[in-house]
């Protein structure tokens, strides 16, 4: 047994998390949180919440899961949200082809078209891992689960959301109006996803539901700056350049925050921000800073919406680096498409301290050729679209790519042949612009595992999960050292003191205090608060900690405020009594 299936017979017996629908035999991509799971997570949330949200002076909202059609038309994941998948031949598993090649130990899959991840497993060899039969040539697969809104009448195509963020992107020009019109404007969510995976096979680290938080922070591209990026200019960063994994060598660069953005490794400050505040996250969660690492996906790898993008991934014992949240530089891609699509105009405007003179772009469809070569449909189509992008951003697009996609559901690569572009030099009071978006985006179920197995040690033949005491989910067990002779209801006295000090308690009086003790200790929970004969006698009682399994002893009206500033991390273990 790996890390993995201790982990999973333990998360079964305790009830922290656990196959979905059991009784009926189980589905590959679907997991329950019990009872301490569930507390465990929502403790997990609110940590982010607090260091990501509250300190940053932003924001949250919740959105809905199903979305129309018309969003993802133009977010681009009606076209682009696509994984391949194969079949095999003989026993017609189905596996994802670049997760299948990884798998083989076959490097560089990740990104690729169909035909180069075709020609890959024919150059390796690759077969069915089950029966060894021949694999079938590969298929694009739409991740996002379709429904109907509505009855037969009046329904419409429906999908559940792939990503939380959609939400804010739809909401924007409400919400930057509630923020007083402030630039950056950070907007998380953390909420419920579901992707169609073609063959999850990792328990809770590939899931068709799982939870997500996407966190956008809008920004003037022309000022990408972000006024707490001096607080930890020194911090440390282990970055993976695409550079080194193009050349076939995965040698990780430390590098300050200051360093990776004075060397351009990487481009934007606020994307290097939260970059370091994941790494700061994850290491209070317990998971070591040698042991995570910040991989700059390549070029054909990143999204279609994506300026650069960096995985945080970590080490995990079975499945070794292991994505944990993504951070993307998003550009102006998703509030674009959906002026685009929806004709609402989610320019923001701002003023100038006296009038410039600047270069102001125009860009004329000719409808000629356009109905030449597309038709007067497709032609009207095309030009309706352009009237409502940014022309400087057609463009930009036609200089550097050039083409300019019209994004629909089969989207329109338009060269400069069907474009007049023209420049004129004029005075302005200010400028129209879209906001630029850097996206953290966190999976809380791989979050959750990882912390799980990094809390997780066998020690004389006893488990232990040393969670953070922060976010363990139960704080505290109270026991009477035996279940008679007076000594329970002087437990269930400090029971309810501590329970009424919304602090999370449990009451256990059954079997020893040693097999009480490691059924705490399999959970996680920091403190053991046992009632005993002395307990009689002078109004104290013993604790016990998760971490070190040092007791020390207090006094009962001490005990909930000494276990708040504990909590808090204002005290230490060794700062709550005397020791024994």
């Amino acid at each position: 047994m790996d890390l993995f299936d201790h982990l999973s017979e333990l998360g079964k017996r305790r009830a922290i998390f656990y196959p979905a629908f059991e009784i009926y035999g189980g589905m590959s991509g679907f997991v329950n949180y019990g009872p301490v799971g569930s507390l465990l997570k929502q403790n997990i949330e609110q940590k982010w919440r607090k260091r990501f949200v509250y300190q940053e002076g932003m924001m949250e909202v919740e959105s809905t899961i199903i979305m129309p059609e018309q969003a993802f038309l133009a977010s681009g994941h009606v076209a682009h949200f696509t994984d391949f998948m194969t079949r095999c031949s003989q026993c017609r598993k189905v596996y994802r082809v670049d997760l299948l090649l990884q798998d083989s130990n076959v490097k560089g899959s990740e990104g690729l078209s169909q035909q180069k991840l075709d020609n890959l497993i024919k150059k390796h060899g690759v077969q069915c891992p089950d029966c060894e039969g021949e694999l079938l040539p590969s298929e694009p697969f739409n991740l996002m689960f379709q429904t109907q809104i509505g009855s037969l009448d009046t329904r419409q195509i429906g999908f559940g959301r792939p990503e939380a963020g959609q939400g804010q992107f739809l909401d924007f020009k409400r919400l930057y109006l509630a923020a007083r019109e402030q630039l950056p404007l950070g907007i998380a969510q953390v909420g419920r996803c579901v992707r169609n995976e073609i063959a999850p096979r990792k328990g809770p680290i590939r899931l068709r539901e799982f939870t997500i938080i996407d966190y956008e922070i809008f920004f003037d591209p022309e000022d990408p700056t972000y006024p707490s990026i001096e607080q930890i200019q020194d911090q440390r960063l282990r970055i993976l350049p695409a550079s080194e994994q193009i050349l076939g060598s995965d040698s990780v660069s430390m590098l300050t925050v200051r360093e990776a953005l004075a060397e351009k490794v990487v481009g934007n400050e606020i994307l290097c921000y939260f970059m370091a505040l994941a790494v700061t996250f994850l290491e209070d969660l317990g998971i070591p800073f040698d042991k995570q690492r910040m991989r700059e996906q390549l070029p054909d790898e990143k999204a279609h919406y994506s300026e650069q993008t960096f995985d945080q991934e970590v080490w995990l014992d079975r499945w070794g680096w292991t994505e944990i949240s993504g951070h993307a530089y998003r550009t102006d891609y998703d509030l674009r498409n959906h002026m685009m699509h929806s004709g609402e105009d989610l320019r923001v405007y701002k003023s100038y301290e006296t009038p410039r003179h600047q270069i102001q772009t125009e860009v004329k469809p000719i409808k000629e050729r356009l109905t030449k070569d597309f038709g007067d449909r497709e032609a009207e189509e095309i030009i309706r679209l352009l009237s409502k992008t940014d022309p400087v951003i057609v463009a930009r697009e036609i200089r550097t790519k050039n083409f300019y996609e019209v994004p629909r559901r089969h989207p329109i690569k338009l060269t400069a042949q069907y474009l007049d572009i023209t420049e004129k030099n004029v005075e302005v009071a200010g400028r129209y612009f879209i906001p630029h978006v850097v996206e953290p985006s966190f999976g809380i179920d791989r979050i959750v595992y990882a912390t799980l197995e990094y809390a997780y040690s066998r020690e004389r033949k006893r488990t232990r999960l040393a969670l953070p005491r922060d976010v363990a989910p139960i704080k505290v067990m109270v026991y009477p050292l035996v279940p008679r002779n007076g000594l329970p209801d002087i437990a269930m006295e400090v029971y309810h003191i501590l329970l009424e000090e919304d602090i999370v308690v449990r009451y256990d009086a059954s079997g020893s205090i040693g097999r009480r003790y490691a059924r705490a200790d399999e959970i996680g929970v920091p403190i053991c608060v046992t009632i005993d004969y002395q307990s009689m006698k002078d109004n104290t009682v013993t604790l016990r900690d998760l971490y070190t399994w040092k007791q020390v002893r207090t006094v009962i009206p001490d005990l909930a405020n000494l276990l708040r500033m504990y909590f808090r991390k204002k005290y230490e273990f060794t700062d709550l009594g005397l020791s024994l």
